[in-house]
């Protein structure tokens, strides 16, 4: 097969814009498989097992950018294409400025107060001590970055009154206008401090579903509630929040914390002179409802108590009840043999809310970010008795995009599943927004319908139930995407909370839960 290979000398692209020019390189006629990323080691490791690694390829350094052109199309015509993509703007979009460094373009743009960083791990901290030191408010998008660094960024933003979202934070939406991974919602007097990305996400759409509005929304960054951290992000967030005018109420949304970081996280909670909403997934029940501090189980919950008390009536609401007819339904149709759910996830968060509803009900279920050690996937290539991925952790996107970008990962698993007689429902995740795929249900329907034809042809029923994570303002249209999904046999679920109760429904043959 003919390749194409380009190396260009010192020429740096942050991730967030090679991951969607490598999606669209993708997409180019007569291309097999397109790479474009830095020459980092990992991604020089990912070369090599694609068989693609080249001594040309081993030499070039950290700064420089591969192009790197597999299939017919590996010519210099496909080559310029991929070149435009760099360059090539949304129409209608305003003018735009680059400049070589972070000091260079406060001193062009001294009224610009927020910087968004997504550079290599390696560089990350550094750059985001810069953005710190010239008074921005940082958004750092980069993971790799490690625990010592982040407290050292956290420490000195403190000092100086100044966001320090991240690192791997993924969804902000700062003064209405959406930061990475973020979805369209009207403005409003609800205020969120997320430790999980597609969790506020979840939530932000909830409220933006039941008639709220999000005043702002503040990442924090997946770590920012474990020991070494503290809670120092969310903390100040709290007070940033409880001093903004425009909020009326304050929801936390975070996998499951450190205890004692959790505990200090309520505290000032306790003490906010705002009410606040806290959901911190996990197993267990959450504690009772206090005066101006109420606890939610899930995402649901937790945006519908946070709508209430800014004085939408629960009574105008569609609450989209679990549907006990249809779970009958897909009971009867599934065989005995037909026990296990497999969840394929793009969000964490979405992944950790339908793990835990699973766990309510079964004790042998497996994910590549159970919190239990022991239910720890040995192999995450394998799947053992209900597992739940995260296609969004760091084991399967080193070196490789986001799965709410690039659906390759998933429709490989997807089919694998689909090969199991034991399997009863596929659970899958579809993230709208801005920064995601401009089509994540169209880009999988193909594969949907060939694990469907995989089940049929070995006489078995296969349900593949979907979640559209997304609003009536966002694009693609949400219920276009949803239409898909119907059009195409699959069941789809109204929230986060109900696909999660909804899969493990499917699979029980007991009573009503």
């Amino acid at each position: 097969m003919p390749t194409k290979i380009v190396i260009k000398k010192n020429t740096y692209f942050d991730s967030v814009s090679l991951m969607s020019v490598s999606t669209k390189a993708n997409k180019l006629p007569g291309v097999e498989q397109a790479f474009v990323a830095m020459a980092t080691e990992m991604n020089k490791g990912v070369l090599k097992n694609l068989g693609l690694l080249t001594p040309e390829l081993a030499e070039a350094k950290n700064g420089d950018l591969m192009i790197v052109i597999k299939g017919d199309a590996a010519n210099d015509e496909t080559l310029a294409a991929i070149e435009a993509l760099f360059t090539r703007k949304e129409s209608g979009g305003s003018h735009e400025s680059r400049y070589a460094t972070l000091a260079s373009a406060k001193t062009h743009r001294p009224d610009s107060n927020l910087a968004v960083i997504s550079v290599n791990g390696t560089f990350a901290a550094r750059e985001a001590r810069q953005a710190l030191e010239h008074d921005l408010n940082v958004m750092l998008f980069s993971d790799n970055v490690s625990l010592d660094d982040e407290l050292a960024l956290k420490q000195l933003a403190h000092e100086k009154g100044l966001l320090m979202m991240g690192p791997d934070c993924g969804t902000a939406i700062i003064n209405g206008a959406g930061l990475c991974f973020a979805n369209a919602v009207r403005r409003g007097p609800i205020g969120i401090v997320g430790a999980s990305g597609t969790g506020s996400q979840e939530l932000s759409a909830r409220i933006h579903e039941f008639g709220g509005g999000i005043s702002q929304l503040i990442g924090t960054g997946g770590r920012d509630l474990s020991e070494k951290i503290g809670g120092l992000m969310m903390l100040d967030a709290i007070a940033m929040l409880e001093a903004d005018d425009a909020t009326q109420a304050i929801v936390l949304i975070s996998k499951p914390p450190a205890p004692a970081v959790a505990e200090k996280v309520l505290a000032r909670a306790r003490t906010c002179r705002k009410p606040v909403v806290v959901c911190f997934l996990g197993r267990n029940q959450p504690p009772a409802d206090e005066d101006g501090l109420q606890f939610a189980r899930g995402t649901k919950e937790a945006a519908l108590k946070a709508v209430l008390l800014t004085g939408i009536k629960k009574e105008s609401l569609d609450l989209h009840p679990l549907n006990w007819p249809l779970i009958e339904e897909v009971r009867a149709r599934l065989t005995p043999q037909q026990k296990y759910i497999r969840g394929l996830f793009c969000g964490g968060t979405l992944c950790d809310e339908a793990m835990f509803a699973a766990l309510e009900k079964y004790d042998d279920v497996y994910s590549n970010i159970q919190p239990d050690p022991t239910k720890r996937l040995a192999d995450i290539n394998v799947s053992q008795a209900h597992t739940f991925l995260d296609f969004g952790d760091d084991d399967f996107t080193n070196g490789k995009p986001h799965p709410m970008i690039d659906p390759t990962n998933r429709i490989s698993r997807l089919l694998q599943e689909a090969r199991d007689p034991q399997v009863g429902v596929i659970v899958m995740d579809f993230v709208l927004g801005f920064g995601s795929h401009e089509d994540p249900v169209g880009v999988m329907i193909d594969a949907i319908k060939q694990a469907q034809a995989i089940a049929q042809a070995d006489n078995r029923p296969l349900e593949i139930l979907g979640y559209v994570l997304g609003t009536d303002l966002d694009t693609p249209s949400l219920s276009q995407q949803c239409q898909l999904l119907t059009d195409a046999g699959v069941i789809w679920a109204s929230s986060s909370t109900n696909t999660g109760l909804l899969a493990r429904e499917f699979v029980c043959k007991g009573e009503k839960a």
